[in-house]
């Protein structure tokens, strides 16, 4: 038996964010199959296809969304353009991660996004923080989390991603509420 799904529909003037659905996964996989997106998470492959899209929206829908809720990015006018979710650290504490296709990069979704999923993870999820990271290569990640108010730890950890192939050293922060 399935955990309650506790994903709303999250909305903002220009998005909304909600569990994906196998419809979503052709949408995902052609944004996915960038490598310049893959190569900024962790967990992405490169190449990324159909196969993997199907696979990503089915352990969504299969997860405790307690535990991990994971949410679809969808733009009111272009339809889905990202992902964003919530899983736990190693040491239980929740870490958010978020990416969006190339051609919505620098045009302010990744922070209306991941505001509007801090505010339900304090409203709707009781959660008082949760942690991030960018890769120190990544800029424009460092520069969501700011404005989303997360604050560095001043700890740097090597995860590995799987896009990439090695470790990429990554900055850690964390979003008090």
């Amino acid at each position: 038996m399935c955990a309650l799904d506790i994903r709303p529909a999250i909305a903002t003037d220009r998005l909304v964010l909600r569990g994906p659905v196998a419809a979503d996964a052709p949408q995902i996989a052609e944004l996915a199959a960038d490598g310049g997106v893959a190569a900024m998470t962790a967990k992405m492959p490169h190449p990324y296809g159909l196969a993997d899209a199907e696979a990503f929206v089915a352990r969504c829908q299969a997860a405790d969304a307690n535990a991990t809720p994971t949410f679809a990015i969808q733009h009111r006018e272009f339809g889905v353009i990202g992902a964003l979710g919530f899983d736990a650290r190693a040491d239980g504490r929740p870490e958010v991660g978020y990416w969006l296709g190339r051609p919505f990069w620098g045009r302010g979704y990744a922070t209306e996004a991941l505001k509007a999923a801090l505010v339900w993870a304090k409203a709707g999820w009781g959660r008082n923080a949760v942690w991030a990271g960018h890769f120190a290569d990544n800029r424009a990640s460092a520069s969501v989390l700011i404005k989303a108010g997360f604050l560095y730890t001043g700890d740097v950890e090597r995860p590995y991603s799987v896009a990439r192939g090695d470790v990429a050293p990554t900055r850690m922060m964390v979003w008090l509420a």
